[in-house]
C-alpha cells in the first residue's frame, strides 16, 4: 500500500502553501531559507500554542562559550517550583534558522502542561559559525544549569536535554560530547524528529512527495553547519553528526519521535537501535502518515494531538526519573 499523508495535516499544509509568495529555497541559499521558513516559525508557534498560564516565570541569564562568546539562556518555570528536574532545550531550524524568542510560546506550553522547567539556549547559527561553535554554546548552557542548580531548585541528577529537528542534532551531540568530557550529568535525552545524519541528502522517491523538510533543505543545513567540503566525509565525528555514533555505551536513555513521512525516519530508527544494542533504554515512536513538523503545521489534527500527548508524557517522565 502506498504512503498517504494524514488528511487533516494535508489540509493544513495545503492552506500554508496554496498561495506561496516565493518559490521553495534553492540548495545552499541560506538567506532564502531564513526569509521563507524562518520568518514563519514564531508566527506559527505563537498562533498554535498561545500562552495559557500567565504565572509562568521567564527570565534571561548569560554565560560564556568556550571562545568567550556571550550566550543567553532563558529560564521558564512555574512559581514555587519544588526542587526537581529541568530540561535543557535546543530549538529547531536546520542549524541555520531560529532564535530563543521564536519558541517562547512552545516552551510556555510545555511547562504549563508538565510542570517541568526548561532552560533554552541561544546558540549561534550557521554558516556564520560552524561546528563545534553551536555545540560549545549549548555545552556552556548545560554547565550553567548545573552550576546554578541550587538557586533554580534543580536536582542535578535529573537534568535532561531536549531538541527538535536540528535541535535534536545538537541535543544528541551534547550527550556524546558530555560523555567525552566526563560530564555534566544528563539523565535523559528527548529527541523530536532529530536531524542526525549529514549523509541524508537524497530522499527515496516514495517519500519525496511528502517531504516538508526536503533533501535540498537538509543538505543546505549540513553544508552550512559542517562545510560542504567536510559534510559526508569520513572526517565527520559523532559529536558533529550523531548518526556516526559507533557505541552508545555510557549515554543517557533516549526518547525519539518521528513521522513516517519524514526524511529523518530511517536515521532515527537506526539511532534508537544503537541504544538497544548497548542495553540502554530507547523509546521510539514512528507516527503513521505524519511528515516533519506535524505539530507546528497542524496542532489540532487528531494524529498530531495523539503524538503530542505522547511527547508531553515523555517530558513529564523526567519528573519521576
Amino acid at each position: 500500500m502506498p504512503y498517504k499523508l494524514d488528511a487533516e495535516v494535508a489540509a493544513a499544509l495545503h492552506a500554508m502553501t496554496s498561495n506561496p509568495t516565493s518559490p521553495r529555497p534553492a540548495l545552499g541559499d541560506v538567506k532564502a531559507h531564513r526569509d521563507t521558513l524562518g520568518a514563519n516559525i514564531k508566527l506559527m508557534y505563537d498562533a498554535n500554542y498561545p500562552k495559557e498560564d500567565p504565572s509562568i516565570i521567564q527570565k534571561d541569564f548569560y554565560t560564556a562559550s568556550a571562545d568567550g562568546h556571550r550566550v543567553m539562556v532563558r529560564w521558564y518555570s512555574l512559581p514555587g517550583f519544588e526542587p526537581g528536574p529541568a530540561i535543557l532545550f535546543i530549538h529547531s531550524g536546520g542549524t541555520i534558522i531560529g532564535k530563543v524568542t521564536d519558541f517562547d510560546n512552545l516552551l510556555h506550553h510545555y511547562v504549563a502542561k508538565t510542570g517541568v522547567p526548561f532552560l533554552s539556549v541561544e546558540y549561534r547559527l550557521s554558516p556564520e559559525v560552524q561546528y563545534p561553535k553551536a555545540l560549545e554554546d549549548v555545552y556552556a548552557g548545560l554547565n550553567w544549569l548545573h552550576e546554578h542548580a541550587c538557586e533554580l531548585g534543580v536536582d542535578t541528577t535529573r537534568v535532561a536535554v531536549m531538541g527538535e529537528s536540528a535541535g535534536g542534532l545538537i541535543a544528541a551531540a551534547l550527550c556524546i560530547y558530555a560523555r567525552e568530557k566526563g560530564g555534566p550529568a544528563i539523565s535523559k535525552q528527548l529527541l523530536v524528529y532529530p536531524m542526525l545524519d549529514d549523509r541524508s541528502v537524497k530522499a527515496d522517491d516514495e517519500i519525496r512527495p511528502f517531504l516538508v523538510w526536503r533533501d535540498v533543505d537538509n543538505q543546505t543545513g549540513w553544508d552550512a553547519y559542517l562545510g560542504s567540503d567536510v559534510r559526508g566525509s569520513e572526517a565527520v565525528p559523532a559529536t558533529a553528526a550523531p548518526a556516526r555514533l559507533v557505541d552508545a555505551a555510557g549515554l543517557p536513555p533516549v526518547y525519539i519521535e518521528v513521522g513516517e513521512l519524514d526524511l529523518f525516519r530511517e536515521e532515527n530508527v537506526s539511532y534508537a537501535s544503537k541504544f538497544w544494542r548497548a542495553a540502554i533504554p530507547a523509546e521510539l515512536h514512528v507516527f503513521p502518515d505524519l511528515p516533519h513538523g506535524y505539530d507546528l503545521m497542524a496542532p489540532k489534527a487528531k494524529a498530531t494531538q495523539e503524538a503530542f500527548a505522547n511527547r508531553l508524557r515523555a517530558i513529564a517522565s523526567v519528573n519521576t526519573a
